[in-house]
């Protein structure tokens, strides 16, 4: 069995200051088996990482916004634009031959959440559902994301939401070994969820980080190398 955390920012995204040196020393110290790199809105990091030497399998994915809140795709070969409707986005997901996830789904404290009523209308295009996210404030109804993987029959997956460093790794998921998305897909069938929150205090900091990137841009160094 080996360890993927299914969730996870770098630099690429405006509120991460992972950068993926430090995301493969982190990655390597911790053991992990698997790591699926998820920026906001853009593949980039994700398939810049992939033509480097990693000691974990790297599953390319983007955490994409869509008129009604974010999906992940994984196994991506290219960036898919923000702002399209839910399936619109899975199309887009599904040409590229990759696997449609919920991150955080039902959460009353992020506004990026989708919430029921786009859940239900698009549950059979959705293949993993995020029943654990690391930075979800626990004071809500936890088992919500549970139940819906139960009742439509999904795949249970769980990420750290990593957008520094220590926080890589948090919360994972232990599955067999695997080779390529189907292989990948075989293996989340024996899932076995590890949760562990974050500090509430993450948020301040990522905003801080964010505060600083855009100050960094307007003043012409604000993309990673």
């Amino acid at each position: 069995m080996i360890k993927a955390d299914l969730h996870v920012h770098t630099d690429y995204s405006g509120d991460s200051d992972i950068t993926l040196e430090k995301l493969v020393e982190r990655c390597r110290k911790l053991d992990l088996g698997a790591v699926a790199v998820t920026d906001h809105g853009t593949a980039e990091g994700a398939l810049k990482l992939a033509t480097m030497s990693t000691p974990f399998k790297l599953i390319v994915g983007e955490e994409v916004m869509t008129t009604e809140g974010e999906l992940i795709g994984l196994f991506l070969k290219e960036t898919i634009p923000n702002d399209l409707t839910p399936e619109e986005t899975i199309a887009r997901i599904r040409r590229q031959g990759g696997i449609v996830c919920v991150p955080h789904p039902f959460d009353r404290y992020r506004s990026s959440a989708m919430q029921a009523e786009t859940l239900h209308r698009i549950a059979g295009e959705i293949d993993i559902v995020e029943v654990f996210n690391a930075r979800t404030i626990p004071a809500q109804n936890l088992a919500l994301p549970y139940e819906f993987a139960r009742s439509h029959r999904k795949l249970k997956g769980a990420g750290s939401d990593s957008h520094s460093t220590p926080e890589v790794g948090c919360a994972y998921v232990t599955i067999p070994d695997f080779s390529g998305r189907d292989g990948f897909i075989k293996a989340m069938e024996q899932a076995q969820i590890y949760a562990r929150h974050h500090s509430p205090f993450i948020y301040f900091r990522s905003l801080t980080r964010r505060i600083k990137k855009l100050w960094r841009k307007a003043n012409g160094n604000g993309k990673p190398d």
